[in-house]
């Protein structure tokens, strides 16, 4: 592929597999490149009655300006991330940080594979080489979080509050776990004292017995 170069690419449509979204939820499209505080503004601005969420407007590319108590972008009761391919994980931050600011937020994930088509055309047009299109299925995730109850019984439902016993228990092991290696350190280092290491002490170790010297 040295000879081509990376035109364009094209994403083929996918419709929302989230059960029970609301008409009027917005979709926060979230790529590699896009700045997670333009994300969470933009993301703030329909969930939150605050107003400094929406006082610097979002890039068109992830969700466009809006302006707080506008009739036409009043406060949604939910709000959708969606991702593919190196954005999964930035949307999964995106969700965790609005956990955090709202509190009592119901979780719906979904992962599935979409099809993404890059289009390479040659370097050199005059060399005589076709365009080359190239089809990759990249994973895809789509987030939605709502103030409203919904459905337990689905699969990818996380409670409100659930992130919060998550995050302590790790705490907690993390603590244990480093309090345990300063423990076997410290031991370590006491033993290999008193177990004949290095020093003068009487655990050093006696090489083989030099020949006595011939008398004169």
């Amino acid at each position: 592929m040295e000879n081509y170069v990376k035109s364009r690419v094209e994403e083929q449509p996918c419709a929302c597999p989230l059960p029970g979204v609301l008409p009027d939820t917005p979709e926060v499209r979230v790529k590699d490149g896009s700045k997670i505080r333009n994300l969470m503004r933009f993301a703030l601005s329909r969930m939150e009655s605050k107003p400094n969420a929406a006082s610097e407007p979002a890039p068109p590319e992830e969700g466009g300006v809006v302006k707080e108590g506008s009739p036409e972008c009043p406060l949604c009761r939910q709000v959708v991330f969606r991702a593919v391919g190196k954005g999964v994980s930035k949307a999964i931050t995106c969700a965790e940080i609005m956990k955090r600011r709202i509190k009592g937020l119901h979780q719906l994930t979904r992962l599935e594979f979409s099809t993404v088509k890059e289009v390479w055309e040659p370097l050199e047009p005059g060399a005589g080489l076709d365009s080359l299109t190239v089809s990759r299925n990249l994973p895809t995730i789509w987030i939605l979080l709502s103030r409203d109850p919904l459905d337990r019984s689905q699969p990818g439902y996380q409670a409100p509050g659930h992130y919060d016993a998550l995050w302590a228990q790790s705490a907690c092991e993390g603590s244990a776990g480093s309090r345990q290696g300063q423990r076997r350190k410290r031991g370590g280092a006491a033993s290999g004292v008193g177990a004949g290491g290095r020093g003068k002490g009487p655990g050093r170790l006696q090489g083989r017995p030099r020949d006595p010297k011939p008398s004169s």
